[in-house]
């Protein structure tokens, strides 16, 4: 095993201290997106770095926020949202929509989708879903969505990633086809 696999101590199995999570867990680059929604009182949108597939059969997908998220709390109420993946330089709507003041839709334009959530300007891609559950999950409340709708933008722009607790962009250098063996169970 090499010097740098086994750089700091491993901690005894069940006794994982947040710093170590932290630290372990930000080397798994996670793209962001702003998953937004349009409330009673306007519209509503939060950053979130944890948004997956969840099932193509029926099509769900989850996203995670903070447990005493008002944003959260607000777009689960409203029962349907958009989630907008960002692009590489879309960092200061990241900001914005991270931040706990201002108006942040002050910093993009949008326009509502066709289930009503708003859908950010300048997205990688756009997935409206109706909530179909949330439950709390640790300090985090889970969002479960089905999937209504879905659309990409045109082009080839990268994501905005998050990596080792901060945001980041692909190094294009290395962004050449690669021959790869096909994941058969991808197209499943």
């Amino acid at each position: 095993m090499s010097a740098s696999a086994t750089a700091g101590p491993a901690a005894p199995p069940g006794d994982v201290g947040a710093v170590d999570f932290r630290r372990v867990l930000g080397r798994v680059p996670t793209a962001v997106s702003v998953v937004t929604a349009l409330t009673s009182d306007g519209p509503v949108g939060v950053t979130v770095g944890t948004f997956a597939s969840v099932s193509l059969d029926p099509p769900l997908v989850v996203f995670y926020c903070g447990l005493r998220s008002a944003s959260a709390t607000a777009i689960v109420e409203a029962g349907r949202f958009c989630v907008n993946v960002l692009a590489e330089d879309q960092q200061r709507q990241c900001g914005a929509f991270a931040s706990r003041t201002g108006d942040r839709f002050a910093s993009c334009g949008w326009e509502p989708g066709a289930n009503g959530a708003p859908r950010l300007d300048s997205c990688l891609a756009w997935i409206e879903c109706d909530v179909e559950s949330s439950f709390p999950v640790g300090d985090h409340l889970a969002v479960l969505g089905r999937v209504r709708g879905l659309s990409a933008a045109a082009g080839d722009r990268n994501p905005l990633v998050f990596h080792r607790g901060r945001l980041t962009r692909l190094d294009e250098s290395f962004l050449r086809h690669a021959p790869t063996r096909p994941f058969d169970w991808w197209d499943a």
